[in-house]
Formats: C-alpha cells, structure tokens, sequence
C-alpha cells in the first residue's frame, strides 16, 4: 500500500506500507506506485503514529454503547431520568442497563427511587466514578439480595434489607445479572460481539490503534473473551490487558497482558503492609504495578507502599486526580509513571468547581506539573467513563476548559504537541517518547485531513481520515469498514 502525499514530521513524503509484515517498507519524497498496488491520497495531511488509549475498560465501555445515559449532559432533572429509564429497551440479559449517573440529576439514588420510576423490570444504574450500581426492587428480587444472597459491598438498612446499592461488586453484579436470566453467559465479555465492533470502530475514526485495559478483575476469562473477539474481527486494536494475579502472562502481536491493577478505595484502605506485600511479590515476579488513585488520601497511601516496596520500571500510579506538589515530587522521585485522563477536565470540570474543596482544585488532573518533574505521563479515556475519544481529551489538556466554558487549573495546559503524545506513546511503555516513523517501524498510523500545523489548533476527531494497526486498514472515511 502507497500512501501518497502525506506529511511526516512536517515534510511532504510518500509512505509506502508493508501491509503482509506489518510495517513501513520505505519513505520518500516520491515513490512510484507498483503495478496492482493499493493508493491512498493523503493530500497533504498529517501522518501520525496510530494512538493509544491508555487507560479504558473494553467491555464496560461496548456495554456502555447498548446502554442508556442517565446523567449530565445528555440527562438533567429527575424527570428527564424518568423519562429515560422508563423508554429504555430491555437488554439482552433482560434488564434495563443505566450508565453515568450524578446526583445533580435526582439526588442519592436507592431502590426505593428507582421503584418509583420502573417498577416492574430489572433496573441498574451506575454511578458515573464507576463504584456505584444501583438496584431497583425487581433487580434485587432476581439476584435474591433479600433472601439469602450477600456480599461484601451490599448496602442494608437498619432492617437487614437490601437498599440497593452495591459498592465495587462490578464482576460480582455482572456474573448474577448472567446467573439470573436463562440462557446468558456469565463469563467475561458477555458483551454481544456487535457492541464490541462498535467500540472498535468508534475508536479507529478518532485514529485509535492499541488500548489498555485497565481492569482490576481482569484474568483467564477476560483475556480470553479479548482474544476471541480480536479472532472474530469484531476488536480491530491491539490489547493490552492488566488485571489480578491470576492473569496469564501473554504476548502476542495482538494481546499482551501487564501490570497487577490495584484499586484503591479511601472509604476501606486496605492495611498498607499487605498492599506493600502484594506490590513485592507482583515486582518478584518481575511484574509491575498500577494503583488506582482519585483521591488524595488514596494517593499517599500508594504512595506510601512504592515507597516501602521499592518502584521498578513500568509502575504506574492512575488518574493521579488530585496530586499536591509534595506528591508530585514524590512521584518523581520514585520514578513512576503516571496515566491521567484530562477529558474530565472537559467533561466533569463542573461539577469539580462545585464539589471539590476550593484545597484541591489546583491540584486536579494535573499534567505541566508532572512534565516538569521529569515524570513520565500519558493519557487515557477512562471509557465508559468518559468518551472513548483521545481528541477531545487532547482539546482539555491545552485548553482546560469545562463545559461550561470556565478554566479548571491554568497552569496545568499543554502545548497540541504534548497533548498528541499523550496518546501515541507505546502502550508498554506510557510516558515515553512517541514511535518514529521511519523503514522497519511498525505500522500503526493515523492519517489526518489537514497538516499538523493546521490540525494542532483544532484537534477533533473529524480530523482523522484513516487508521491502520500493523499496516491493517481499521477505518478509512471513503470507505469504512463494516
């Protein structure tokens, strides 16, 4: 395949790809088309390594796209909830599937609440951070909460009585949801396969070709359903998962499993001996480590084990949302790595203006300081968190504006150039320098519309054109894939 015309590091060149062995055969300022050989006319625009969304959750965010939004922007006012849970089409597991909830849009939900609105199926609804779901009666009724089935996170009232809300049981609620309506299956990536394609195609029209899969569950079987749908064509990027210790360590062209994921939860720390033991033995099993952090406490507390358990290359602290410079110099200090999603800047600065302590504000979703400490710092989406969109993540780390237009944290703004290399790091390696393009380079590519110099001050997805994994055509805007 000859790409023709495109620009490379700010030179007008053509690209020719070696699609059979997955990377760039030759570049030059012409090259001549051999006979039969595939054209692409790049007209001048930008030729960028493919990006990497380094921090997701696959399929909660393909789940998240058959789902329907129960929180700001697209639902403000309990009756506009009302009006969204009550119209939802029922899943293919036979519940309703909420996502995103705040509660600016109807208060603190419980069972009670969302009796009131769907009373006779199945409802869950997830808080937006991702530690919440919400159960009405008949959810509870299915997966018996109110005779006899319990787990650690079940909330009760004074009566033993399920409220309905469930605390970080995602795997737990997903395997009963599959246990209790006949005929699903309960493994990992349940997810139908046409969901997935739609995630993946999502991703490649903003120019995605690798994600990390960040979640803390992750093991045999998810690594499993990951593998079955890159097989079945429905998961065009390449993977690379984290997960327990259980998770087999793979590599492949297409799906390589990494760190230990640790999650951390400021309202049950864990005893910090025990996270430092666990850190000790993923590094004496020459593995590395990534915490959950999004809160300050939860911070110090990592990074209090790291400082314990020693930091070996390739640990990671996520989110960092709230790092006060003492942190930030402690994370340089041990050398980690950070992977911060600044689209919440964009999508959750609002609220974050009205509900963080005035203290902390300063200190959200940082990324000049992190840079100026030498630390090494990528981004990702957090989807279903957020929008599975690196561009408008870049957008927020340079303009680091909220919704509503105010400016969350100034100093923190990147140059387009930084904010690119965010997302065209290595997944393996977060945080350092973007790949060249150049003979013998892989050939993970994103293909723009317009030159970088004029890309950089409007960066939007509608920029891309084309996206190629290893020299596989993910998604061209003349002819999309199906």
């Amino acid at each position: 395949m000859l790409i023709r015309g495109c620009e490379v590091e700010g030179a007008r060149c053509d690209v020719r790809v070696d699609a059979a062995g997955g990377s760039i055969a030759e570049i030059a300022p012409t090259l001549a088309a051999a006979a039969g050989e595939p054209v692409i006319e790049a007209r001048g625009g930008a030729l960028l390594p493919g990006l990497n969304d380094h921090h997701a959750h696959l399929f909660a965010a393909a789940a998240a796209l058959r789902s329907v939004r129960c929180g700001p922007p697209h639902v403000r006012g309990a009756a506009a909830l009302a009006a969204a849970l009550s119209s939802a089409p029922t899943g293919h597991d036979g519940w309703v599937r909420g996502v995103a909830y705040h509660e600016s849009v109807a208060g603190e939900l419980d069972r009670h609440a969302l009796d009131r609105i769907e009373p006779a199926r199945p409802v869950r609804v997830q808080h937006r951070t991702g530690a919440l779901w919400v159960l009405n009666s008949a959810a509870i009724t299915a997966l018996r909460l109110d005779a006899g089935a319990d787990a650690p996170g079940v909330e009760r009232d004074g009566a033993g009585q399920a409220t309905g809300r469930l605390f970080r049981l995602d795997a737990w609620l997903r395997d009963r949801v599959a246990g209790s309506a006949p005929g699903a299956d309960s493994a990992p990536g349940s997810v139908p396969q046409a969901a997935l394609r739609d995630l993946s195609q999502r991703y490649a029209r903003c120019g995605v070709a690798g994600v990390t899969d960040t979640g803390a569950d992750n093991g045999a079987a998810a690594v499993a359903a990951i593998a079955e749908a890159q097989r079945s064509g429905a998961l065009g990027q390449r993977v690379l998962a984290m997960g327990d210790e259980s998770l087999p360590q793979i590599a492949t062209s297409l799906l390589a499993t990494g760190a230990l994921k640790l999650l951390l939860d400021e309202r049950s720390l864990p005893d910090l001996g025990a996270l430092t033991a666990r850190i000790e033995a993923a590094h004496a099993g020459s593995r590395s480590v990534a915490v959950h952090c999004v809160t300050r406490v939860e911070l110090h507390f990592a990074l209090a084990a790291f400082a314990e358990a020693g930091a070996r290359r390739g640990d990671r602290i996520e989110h960092a949302s709230v790092a006060p410079p003492e942190a930030v110099r402690e994370i340089a200090r041990l050398r980690l790595t950070v992977v911060t999603q600044p689209g919440f800047v964009l999508e959750r600065g609002d609220s974050y203006l009205r509900d963080v302590d005035a203290v902390d504000r300063a200190w959200l979703y940082r990324a000049r300081a992190f840079l100026a400490q030498g630390v090494p710092l990528a981004a990702g989406s957090d989807a279903p968190y957020a929008e599975p969109d690196p561009w408008r993540a870049m957008r927020a780390a340079c303009e680091r504006r909220t919704a509503d237009g105010a400016v969350l944290g100034s100093a923190e703004a990147l140059t387009p150039e930084e904010a690119l290399a965010l997302f065209t790091a290595p997944l393996e390696a977060p945080g350092s320098p973007p790949p060249r393009l150049a003979p013998g380079a892989r050939a993970d590519l994103c293909l723009l519309r317009a030159p970088w110099q004029e890309a950089r001050g409007n960066l939007r997805a509608d920029l891309v054109t084309a996206t190629w994994r290893a020299g596989h055509l993910l998604w061209n805007v003349e002819t999309p894939a199906p």
